[in-house]
């Protein structure tokens, strides 16, 4: 390399050239507003989200028909007046008049006001419980929608950084072009892949506001603010628990397993109130009669004969039905002992692959970079050996950036497996 050419190199690695600033892509204007934690984010879909607002207000009507269930009948009162007409009209100072008033109530036997109720109650519960687990995917689908989002926003840098450090090796090449060292051809060979590096950070920002988008969208937003910002790591943590400890957990919190023991409490309490419905309701009813000169008082007591109608079927009904509950909760329960540990398998795995690239494969791919850019820089190696590197480079930083959110992602299935929050 001439001395010229060695000048004009010194000068490119110095100074930052102005065409640099102007190739960079602008940066998205500054928020005002502080970036977002996960919690703060989960907190915020749980106060914003209308799709669970809606399950909340489906659960208050639940709660309501409770008072409904535990109703006692009205009575019944009813009045009667017949020729009655006025002394004035008729010369014979008036008919006679005839009037009733009674006042009747059905009374309920069997305790079907309190099986009723039961059945209310637990309708009730298994309703808020479903709530439960509507919110516990929500939390889910925000903790999947902020980890994407960090994935995003890393491969942004990741891309920005490439594209900023490729960016000094065109530039370097092009006073190697002006000093006379290496030829046109060469040179153009170095900038057409400058548009591959522009194409990545083209992607990597859409990718981000397409995630920023989807988590706005489970707040409850419905026009995403391009200035958001989320704050977080993608490093993987340490787990404070074992695969027994998570089953047990799951177990005692899941509220899909929860919900399905109270239908079965549902189906019982329908059951009893079936068998309560087969017996027979009497009314009693009292009544007053004045006719002309005479008063009269009087009860009545009506019963129904169920010779034929014994609600056999509403009987029969509900108990396939109690059994149908009774599997539906086996079924429950083993749906949760194999949600965490599928999820728990899952982030065994992905906690593996992230400690092969953190610990290895990252720092290798990063010192061959390095090496070959400087010899490149220097004339000691090809260029196809140099884009070689880079490829490699940028591969297994993304591979790594993949791997972290992997962990995360498995840690937020195992959370939403067992209904807890596995990481303080």
């Amino acid at each position: 390399m001439t001395q010229k050419a060695l000048r004009a190199l010194c000068a490119a690695m110095l100074v930052i050239p102005p065409a640099l600033a102007a190739q960079s892509p602008p940066s998205p204007p500054p928020s005002t507003v502080a970036p977002l934690t996960l919690q703060q984010a989960v907190d915020r879909a749980r106060t914003g989200n209308p799709a669970l607002i809606s399950a909340q207000q489906h659960v208050s009507a639940n709660q309501a028909a409770k008072v409904t269930a535990g109703l006692r009948q009205n009575p019944t009162f009813t009045a009667l007046g017949q020729t009655m007409t006025l002394p004035e009209v008729n010369n014979n100072g008036g008919n006679p008049y005839f009037y009733s008033a009674g006042v009747s109530r059905l009374f309920e036997r069997g305790q079907k006001r309190r099986w009723r109720m039961e059945g209310a109650a637990a309708t009730a519960d298994q309703t808020e419980s479903q709530y439960r687990d509507q919110e516990r995917q929500l939390v889910l689908a925000v903790r999947q929608a902020f980890t994407s989002m960090l994935l995003a926003k890393a491969s942004l840098g990741v891309a920005q950084d490439n594209l900023t450090d490729y960016q000094k090796t065109v530039d370097l090449s092009k006073a190697r072009l002006d000093a006379g060292d290496i030829t046109r051809t060469d040179f153009e060979r170095i900038d057409l892949q400058l548009a591959q590096f522009e194409s990545d950070a083209d992607n990597a920002r859409l990718n981000l506001q397409q995630a920023s988008a989807q988590l706005q969208l489970l707040f409850g937003v419905d026009r995403p603010d391009l200035t958001m910002d989320i704050v977080g790591t993608l490093e993987p943590p340490a787990l404070p628990l074992t695969m027994t400890d998570a089953e047990t957990k799951a177990l005692a919190a899941r509220p899909d397993y929860t919900a399905a023991r109270q239908a079965l409490l549902v189906s019982q309490a329908n059951a009893r109130f079936a068998i309560a419905s087969g017996t027979a309701d009497p009314t009693v009813s009292t009544e007053y009669e004045r006719s002309g000169a005479d008063n009269t008082f009087g009860v009545n007591v009506a019963i129904p004969l169920r010779i034929f109608d014994r609600n056999q079927g509403e009987k029969e009904r509900t108990r396939y039905e109690i059994e149908s509950s009774r599997f539906a909760v086996t079924a429950a329960r083993n749906q949760v002992v194999s949600d965490v540990d599928q999820a728990w398998l899952a982030l065994d795995t992905a906690q593996k692959q992230a400690h092969r690239y953190n610990s290895h494969y990252l720092d290798e791919a990063s010192h061959v970079r390095d090496n070959l850019q400087f010899s490149y820089r220097n004339g000691n190696t090809t260029l196809l050996d140099y884009l070689e590197a880079l490829r490699d480079y940028r591969s297994i930083h993304l591979s790594s950036l993949n791997a972290n959110a992997q962990v995360w992602l498995a840690i937020h299935q195992l959370s939403f497996a067992t209904a807890t929050d596995i990481l303080p």
